[in-house]
């Protein structure tokens, strides 16, 4: 037992550290990092053995294309797609599984990885979701098999988050029974679009849809699928491709822009479930609301933005591999009195830079399980060949539609805050691996650069914490986004409530956790209960101070987007607190499934998780009174402390995340034997 203490003020801060005693096997770790979905990360890890991490990026653009593409083309022999399709059109129906699937990848060539999450997450996934029989009959089993390479084209140049202003049209002719695609103005052109440039035949375009010339009025974005290559890939009359060129990594991915002139599709093209054309032009859909409609429709595709979370942590999870097993193997400067050098990975600064990393990168593992079996659960109940969209707009599809609301807001503020973590992890694991880091051989400058795009793709970062915080204040309000934001402020100022914290699948855990440990003590840092007060405490007070700063917008003379925009910084501390909390409440409930060997070491990280970040953020827990100065400085302690009891457990860390070894023979792991 370590005791710490820091006295100022009449005031001593003590916490007591149990040493972690015994050792730990990697293969303790497994089954609980694994779980749920355990064969299909086994079955990934077999199906990589095959695949080589590319060294480096070779400056050939067509060339690294062609290798992603016979990449792709093998994913598909293996029946790789499979996993998240209709069991009716030769899939297996395994939604959570089709996205763990894909998180696997990411332990390998990242270009692969989007690809495939172009091909058969967006593309095959908005024909999915957002079809109907017809569309699923006809296209499910040519995309699976890779027959019908596609697109999924959402993005304008104009318009990227703000998905409702899309500018391209789909307007109805009557008489021809088909739908004309234009590109009215040219910041209307689909940008950034992948499989566009070389591969894709088909897209799923987004555009407003339009029924009534004579007045132009729009039903709403809907989407259709509008051919654009034929089948020697040569562009379509009408469409125009160009190509986006290199980037700044990813470049086996054929990233293009595409514009339609006057692009006429037959009636049937219209992906139907949400809204539908008869022949004579009469719009119908089975939600009459056009706001709940869209935000429907949007829901459906959740699964990207999901993927793009779990990808990102395989990505983080291979540089903290490479980075610790550096640290195990270089050694630098003598230790006094011994005549041998010290192991860079004994230095302090070290383990500060590379193991609250490690231990973050559990608890977004954790995190990521929860919402994977979210997704799995109400995807699986919904995503039905035929009619899933009916009733959605009923008072007694409330309950369902608020279920899809919270899946949606928590995977916003996990996408990015995993993203923005897998961002700065690769670049400490790079650093820490000094000059050797910065060659290509030893892959984290290309991880580096494949993973830069993944904090704005699938949402800008900062627009998804916004949209996190504009959920808890509306939780329980209907057609929130029809008020707009004064009307929004007006809502905050008369309904908030505690109520509107979202509630987890771990609340049952932390709910026993609070009771059983009754009021917790802010000196005892490693007292779970403290721990997790700390997180909801800090939740409440941000919301409730933006709930007030939001008031002022409800005053007659008040500009409401200038308050709005004047309290930015309270809507993102607010969406950051909140992914904050629920992430720990993840880690929390997966120590109580944990009743194996590793539990100790498994508790160690989440307390090094929970007092990195609340270190991180120390000056706000100093301001409010959350933390006394004696106890602040016994939080960096503490920290310090928990480093080097982990350090010598920081390879069974990463081991257990068992990344097949071949993606990690690299130069950089290749040093000299550790001699003690």
């Amino acid at each position: 037992m370590i005791s710490l203490k820091r006295r100022r003020g009449g005031h001593e801060a003590r916490v007591e550290i149990s040493a972690l005693s015994g050792t730990f096997e990697p293969e303790w770790l497994r089954p609980v990092l694994d779980g749920r979905w355990e064969p299909i990360r086994q079955e990934a890890r077999e199906r990589m053995r095959e695949l080589r991490p590319p060294a480096g990026e070779s400056g050939d653009t067509e060339q690294e294309r062609a290798r992603v593409m016979d990449g792709l083309r093998r994913l598909a022999e293996q029946g790789y797609p499979r996993l998240g399709f209709a069991k009716e059109y030769g899939g297996e129906g395994d939604i959570g599984g089709s996205v763990v699937s894909f998180e696997m990848l990411g332990f390998g060539d990242l270009s692969l990885l989007v690809k495939a999450g172009v091909q058969w997450g967006l593309f095959g996934g908005a024909v999915q979701a957002l079809g109907t029989e017809r569309h699923h009959s006809r296209h499910i089993r040519a995309i699976m098999e890779l027959e019908l390479p596609g697109c999924f084209a959402m993005t304008e140049t104009g318009h990227g988050s703000d998905v409702a202003s899309l500018q391209t049209t789909a307007t109805y002719d009557p008489g021809a029974e088909e739908f004309i695609i234009h590109t009215p103005v040219d910041k209307a052109r689909k940008d950034y679009i992948g499989n566009a440039a070389r591969d894709g035949r088909m897209a799923v375009v987004f555009a407003q849809l339009i029924t009534d010339t004579e007045s132009g009025e729009s039903h709403g974005v809907h989407a259709l699928m509008v051919p654009i290559r034929d089948e020697r890939g040569r562009a379509l009359p009408g469409v125009r491709i160009e190509d986006c060129g290199r980037k700044g990594g990813l470049n086996g991915v054929d990233n293009g822009r595409l514009s339609f002139d006057h692009v006429r599709v037959p009636r049937e093209a219209l992906l139907n479930r949400f809204g539908d054309v008869e022949p004579d032009g009469t719009y119908t859909s089975p939600i009459e609301n056009p706001s709940r409609r869209f935000f429907t429709m949007l829901g459906t595709l959740i699964r990207g933005r999901i993927s793009v979370a779990g990808g990102s942590g395989s990505a983080a999870k291979t540089a903290l591999a490479l980075a610790v097993r550096y640290g195990e193997a270089r050694r630098q400067f003598e230790r006094p009195g011994t005549g041998t050098e010290v192991k860079v990975l004994d230095y302090l600064s070290q383990q500060r830079r590379l193991l609250p990393a490690l231990a973050t990168t559990y608890a977004l593992h954790f995190a990521q399980e929860e919402l994977v079996a979210a997704l799995h659960e109400i995807q699986t109940a919904t995503l039905q060949p035929d009619g899933a969209g009916e009733g959605a707009g009923d008072d007694d599809g409330k309950a369902e539609e608020w279920r899809q609301r919270e899946l949606e807001s928590r995977a916003a503020g996990l996408k990015a805050i995993a993203t923005w973590h897998a961002t700065q992890t690769i670049q400490d694991c790079r650093e820490a691996c000094g000059g050797a880091g910065y060659l290509a051989e030893n892959r984290l400058v290309q991880l580096k650069a494949d993973t830069d795009v993944f904090t704005t793709f699938e949402g800008d970062n900062t627009v998804l914490l916004q949209l996190v915080a504009k959920g808890l204040l509306t939780r329980f309000q209907h057609d929130v986004e029809d008020l707009g934001t004064i009307g929004l402020a007006r809502f905050v100022a008369e309904q908030f409530a505690e109520a509107l914290i979202e509630r987890t699948a771990a609340r049952s855990t932390i709910a026993r956790l609070l009771t059983a440990r009754g009021e917790p003590d802010e000196d005892d840092l490693l007292d779970r209960a403290w721990q997790l007060r700390a997180f909801e405490d800090r939740e409440k007070h941000v919301l409730e101070g933006l709930a007030r700063r939001l008031r002022r917008a409800a005053a007659d003379d008040a500009d409401p987007f200038e308050v709005f925009n004047d309290a930015q910084d309270h809507v993102l501390r607010a969406g950051r607190a909140h992914v904050d909390r629920i992430v720990l409440e993840a880690f929390v409930a997966a120590l109580d499934r944990c009743d194996g060997p590793a539990a100790p070491l498994l508790a160690k990280v989440c307390d090094l998780y929970v007092l990195s970040t609340i270190e991180a953020d120390r000056a706000w827990f100093l301001e409010h009174g959350r933390l006394s100065p004696a106890t602040a400085k016994a939080l960096l302690e503490t920290v310090n402390e928990l480093c080097k009891q982990l350090r010598p457990h920081a390879r069974t860390l990463v081991d257990g995340f068992a990344i097949p070894g071949h993606l990690l023979e690299v130069p950089i792991t290749q040093g000299p034997p550790a001699t003690d």
